[in-house]
Formats: structure tokens, C-alpha cells, sequence
């Protein structure tokens, strides 16, 4: 494991006008076509119009496109991310002693399983925790969308029951009842139509796949996230150090995976309060049977709906495995358990005990108003 600091703290620059000039964006394209990366305030002041309707499509195309041929980049990533979070539409929920709110929303654009994030999600935010535990409550903001599979966390829980359209004033009652909620992000991010046509176009994922995650609406200071390339590990990381998140896990397995899974060995690298570490871990050496992607494969939205149900049912599987190990995750970077071993042990427990079936079941009925 490596540990270093983040080298500067970084605070949020003050701009003038979210207006640019053609030869503003004209400066902004050459630079990239130069293969020069933007720094923090350019990627926010581009963004800001991007988001404000003051790009026109070709322009928001072209810019796209240029941001994807460069290799991932920390300062790119940090404006970028500022500028959503300024036209998020949030979720209101205050933080109270001894709870700890987190996500646990990734990139997509990776091989697709079943629904494993949402369905950690509620494990972590069932958990019922030890009196020795440095919190005492979980919440959980769970961000997401639909996919174009059809197979999106948005679609799995209105299958499962969910009001996924829920108002932001529902959600944060479903954090103060159920201890989770969903947060759908075709709602909470209204100015992204100013970019949907051209990403449609595009057909490739663009710099708005890793933003998702950094834009929860109800502004997580803990997160774990799985991101679909090897290469965006690093700056993902640096990035959430940036924005001043307390304790992150960015995460992507071996064989391709967004998630930590036990088809492969995973990287992680941790952001614990400024600092970043990194690590592999094997969920065999965590006591997980090693599984193939096609164990975890769901046929249908419905297919994966009755997955999840069966894993709160308490019926083992590679499936469980994987929502019991990403699970763990979440209880680590919520500061719920030391290690990786004590998670999974805790995220069994809410399965067997039925919690986690309960707090689905609660979610369901608080969703509805």
C-alpha cells in the first residue's frame, strides 16, 4: 500500500459569468486539440456555460470528444464537477451526530451484472451497528439513473416498488425514515439537457460518466465509487480529495469490472481526510468464493429485481457474494468497520437478520408520500 498527502487544498474559484466568447471557446479547443489539459478554473468556467445553454451542440460535441481523448485529468475533473454541483437540484438533509451519509453510485460503461450497488445500498443502510462503532446510523443517498440496458438502478427499484420520481422533499423523508433514498439523477440535473443530444450522438462514454458520481444531490461526504476504465482510478481519487470528501473508496476489478467483486482481484484506492492509499484485494483471500461474470449476469430488469429479492431473502449465492463484499465497502468508507473482514461480516448479518429486507420494504412505502 502507498500513502501520500493531497499536495493543496484546493478552494472553489469565483466566476464572473457563466457567458463565454467564441474566442474563449475557441482557446478552450485549442488547447486540447494541442493536447493540453485544461486547468480547474477553465473546465469550470466551459462547464458552467455548457450547463447555462451558452454552447451550442456542435460546440458541446466538440468539446466532448476532445475532453475523451485525453488521458483522465484530476483538474479537469474538479471544475468540471463544480459546475454541476452549482446546478444540482438538492436533497435536503442535515448530517446529525454519529451518522455517517454516503453513496455508493459508479461511472457504468463497464462489462454489466446485475444491480449490485443499489442493492449494497440498502444493506449499508440497513445495517444495524455495534455499540463499539464510530457511528451509530447509516444513510444512505443512493444517485442513479436509467441505463440503456433497461437494467438501470432506476428501473430495478421501481420494479422492486420504489417511487423513483419522488419529490426532493419525499427523498429526504425517506433519509430520516428509511435511512435511504434514491436520488434520480435525470431530476437533479436539469441543465444536463444542454449536453443530452450530443452524448446520444456520441455513442462513447464522455467526461459526464465519471461526473454522475461526484454530484450526489444530497452532497455525501463519503462515497464509493466504480469506475469503468483503469486509468480514471487515480485522477477519480485526486479528484474527490479536491472536493473535500472525508473518507472515498474509488474501486476497478482486474477483468473490468466497475465494482469490487469477486469475479477478479480489485484496485482501490482509499481517500481517507486528504490522503490517498492504494491497495488490491481478492475477495477469495476475504473468505468469498471466486465467481465468472456469467454467475452474475440478470436477463431482465426483472430478472434483477428477483435477484435482489432473493438475496434479502437470505439465499446464498454468487450474487449475495457480491452485494455482501460491495456492501462491505460501504460500511468501510462510512467508518462502520475497521476492515474489509468485519464489513462482511456485518453485511451477512443484515441479510440473514432480515434488516435489509426491511429497509426495502420501508423505503418502498416512504417513497410513495
Amino acid at each position: 500500500m502507498r500513502l501520500r498527502s493531497n499536495p493543496r487544498p484546493i478552494a472553489q474559484s469565483r466566476l464572473p459569468s457563466h457567458r463565454m466568447e467564441p474566442d474563449q471557446i475557441h482557446q478552450i479547443f485549442a488547447s486540447l486539440l494541442a493536447c493540453q489539459p485544461l486547468d480547474q478554473t477553465q473546465t469550470e468556467h466551459t462547464f458552467l456555460a455548457l450547463l447555462s445553454g451558452k454552447l451550442d451542440e456542435a460546440q458541446t460535441g466538440a468539446l466532448l470528444s476532445l475532453l475523451a481523448t485525453l488521458p483522465p485529468n484530476a483538474d479537469t475533473l474538479t471544475g468540471a464537477a463544480r459546475a454541476m454541483r452549482a446546478h444540482v437540484e438538492r436533497v435536503q438533509y442535515t448530517i446529525q451526530p454519529g451518522e455517517a451519509l454516503i453513496d455508493t453510485c459508479g461511472t457504468g460503461g463497464a462489462p454489466k451484472s446485475f444491480n449490485v450497488s443499489t442493492a449494497a445500498a440498502i444493506v449499508a443502510a440497513g445495517t444495524q451497528l455495534p455499540a463499539e462503532s464510530k457511528i451509530n446510523r447509516i444513510i444512505v443517498a443512493k444517485h442513479g439513473n436509467r441505463s440503456r440496458t433497461g437494467r438501470g438502478s432506476a428501473e430495478v427499484l421501481q420494479t422492486l416498488g420504489v417511487k423513483v420520481d419522488a419529490s426532493p422533499a419525499i427523498q429526504s423523508m425517506c433519509l430520516k425514515e428509511a435511512g435511504v433514498c434514491f436520488c434520480f439523477a435525470i431530476h437533479h440535473h436539469p441543465a444536463m439537457k444542454h449536453a443530452m443530444g450530443p452524448r446520444r450522438s456520441l455513442g462513447f462514454p464522455t467526461i459526464f460518466n465519471a461526473l454522475g458520481p461526484l454530484t450526489n444531490p444530497a452532497g455525501t461526504d463519503r462515497q464509493l465509487i466504480g469506475v469503468y476504465d483503469n486509468a480514471l482510478v487515480e485522477p477519480m481519487a485526486q479528484t474527490l480529495a479536491n472536493l473535500g470528501m472525508q473518507r472515498a473508496m474509488v474501486v476497478h476489478a482486474q477483468d473490468g469490472l466497475d465494482e469490487l467483486t469477486t469475479t477478479a482481484p480489485t484496485r482501490i484506492m482509499h481517500i481517507h481526510n486528504g490522503m490517498l492509499s492504494e491497495e488490491i484485494i481478492d475477495a477469495i483471500d476475504l473468505g468469498l468464493p471466486r465467481a465468472s461474470l456469467d454467475q452474475l449476469q440478470a436477463s431482465s430488469v426483472e430478472h434483477s429485481a428477483q435477484i435482489i429479492t432473493d438475496i434479502f431473502a437470505g439465499n446464498p449465492s454468487p450474487y449475495a457474494d457480491m452485494v455482501i463484499l460491495t456492501a462491505a465497502g460501504a460500511l468501510l468508507v462510512a467508518d462502520a468497520c475497521d476492515d474489509f473482514a468485519s464489513g462482511i461480516e456485518l453485511a451477512h448479518a443484515t441479510i440473514q437478520n432480515g434488516h435489509a429486507k426491511t429497509t426495502l420494504d420501508r423505503l418502498i412505502e416512504v417513497s410513495q408520500g
